[in-house]
């Protein structure tokens, strides 16, 4: 053996041809890299998909919606974002289409991203503004509204939202949100009747009616509808606790040590706005 003065430099030469080509069973349109993609959705279709390569009818748009959606449901906003845009743009169904846009305004307002949220909502009233959906993109695009500082833009969406279909619940709450932020407390109470008589008779509806009717002077009404809204709240509390207990099988925690709030709302009322999901 003998000594060396410094590393020997190997060269890397330019190795060889690789005869075979990968061997794969998707589609060559359903190639992408696993590392930039989410495998749940590849499942439906790429995540790279390039119209000009990939007829509408080859795309199956409403399979794309529901992919969005249940990308809603856990939390994964930003991906439900991608999957709603690409169900509308490839649905050759309007009303399809309108779902996934008035969604994917749901989804960036989670994300605060407000203005791709009016856009969206915006995209949805564009294809029809007398459906069933118009009125859940008007009400939502009232909020993106009231969050970006167009207030009274807000204010009118909200209206169109009930002027579209009365029997919507969550439109006359919203719309009694905004009115009573601008002072208006007589008009936001006849909406949050409208929206109890169609049945959105929640904690925090009732809670919002209280402080309307503190601001009325009917004060002795106003606590006898936050006492409602609190036993609601308790008998919410102590569902909860009873079904921890019986998925746990052991000790069930004391209901003072349980938060809920209904329905799926925080309390803060910055938070309170009823965001209409599809």
């Amino acid at each position: 053996m003998t000594d060396r003065d410094g590393d020997h430099r190997f060269s890397a030469g330019e190795g060889f041809d690789d005869p075979y080509d990968a061997f794969d069973l998707d589609p060559p349109e359903l190639d992408v890299d696993p590392g930039k993609i989410d495998p749940v959705d590849s499942r439906v279709v790429a995540d790279m998909l390039d119209e000009r390569q990939l007829a509408a009818d080859e795309v199956d748009a409403e399979a794309l919606l529901k992919v969005g959606l249940e990308y809603v449901t856990i939390n994964r906003y930003e991906q439900a974002t991608e999957a709603l845009e690409r169900a509308a743009r490839f649905a050759d169904d309007d009303r399809l289409a309108q779902e996934a846009w008035v969604n994917k305004g749901v989804a960036h307002a989670e994300l605060e991203e407000y203005d791709e949220a009016i856009g969206a909502h915006r995209e949805a009233l564009a294809i029809d503004e007398e459906s069933d959906h118009a009125a859940s993109a008007a009400t939502n695009l009232a909020y993106a509204l009231w969050e970006f500082g167009e207030t009274a833009q807000a204010l009118e969406y909200a209206e169109r939202a009930v002027e579209i279909d009365d029997r919507f619940a969550e439109g006359w709450y919203n719309r009694a949100f905004f009115l009573a932020e601008r002072g208006l407390a007589e008009e936001a109470l006849h909406c949050l009747d409208n929206a109890i008589r169609l049945g959105m008779r929640s904690a925090t509806v009732l809670e919002e009616k209280a402080r309307v009717l503190e601001e009325l002077g009917e004060y002795d009404e106003a606590e006898t509808i936050a006492d409602e809204a609190n036993e609601m709240r308790e008998r919410a509390e102590q569902r909860l606790v009873e079904q921890r207990q019986e998925m746990s099988g052991g000790e069930a925690p004391q209901p003072g040590d349980v938060e809920v709030t209904d329905p799926g709302r925080e309390t803060d009322r910055d938070d309170e706005f009823d965001l209409e999901r599809e």
